[in-house]
């Protein structure tokens, strides 16, 4: 019987650097299944997701593309649910099991000896049960705020608002099999993947 693949669930806060991490496993041939694209595809243009969604929100939470498509208005869907816990737990509980189901066949479908999941809510959902070993993309609060600003163009208290919905950095590290301290340079974050990577190659060999 073959043995079963291994998986790194890696996660992180907003602005730890998670999209760097990934880029450097990739590069070792590595396939990640990351879960904010699998939450992106669940529900483009004529998905039943977001069918789903505009009819519970209104159809004022479409956008009208060049195109004449019509898909979700993030940036509105985000106003709503961060002001609403209400609403963020309809969302959550109306997508979490598509969007898990679409992870899991991903998971299944990936070559190689190992493959990761990276999730920004790999913890704070119950993604984390579909996991192997838990790896923490770790980063002080202060740069997190700085790295999301730059990225998003976001304003702090909208960062901070994200980060009051996920998990603390001492949470999400006490609960880590692994952590890559992100605090340092380009050099010390590929020294890390590499470390990380051996580690795993092996593992997945013995798994």
């Amino acid at each position: 019987m073959a043995n079963k693949k291994l998986i790194v669930g890696l996660t992180g806060g907003i602005g730890s650097g998670k999209s760097e991490v990934c880029r450097r496993f990739i590069a070792k041939g590595i396939t990640v299944v990351d879960a904010d694209i699998v939450a992106r595809e669940v529900v483009e243009p004529g998905t039943p997701a977001l069918e789903l969604i505009s009819g519970h929100f209104g159809e004022n939470i479409l956008l009208t593309t060049e195109n004449q498509r019509r898909e979700l208005n993030r940036a509105r869907l985000r106003e709503i649910i961060f002001s609403n816990p209400s609403e963020k737990d309809w969302l959550e509980r109306t997508l979490h099991p598509i969007i898990n189901q679409r992870i899991r066949e991903q998971l299944k479908n990936a070559a190689g000896p190992y493959v990761i999941l990276a999730s920004p809510l790999l913890l704070e959902t119950r993604q984390y049960l579909l996991v192997d070993r838990i790896l923490v993309i770790d980063a002080s609060e202060q740069l997190q705020i700085e790295r999301a600003s730059q990225r998003d163009f976001s304003n702090e208290a909208q960062i901070k608002a994200i980060m009051q919905t996920q998990l603390s950095r001492q949470e999400r590290c006490a609960r880590a099999n692994d952590i890559i301290q992100n605090h340092g340079s380009l050099i010390e974050l590929d020294e890390q993947v590499g470390s990380l990577h051996k580690l795993y190659m092996e593992l997945a060999q013995n798994n």
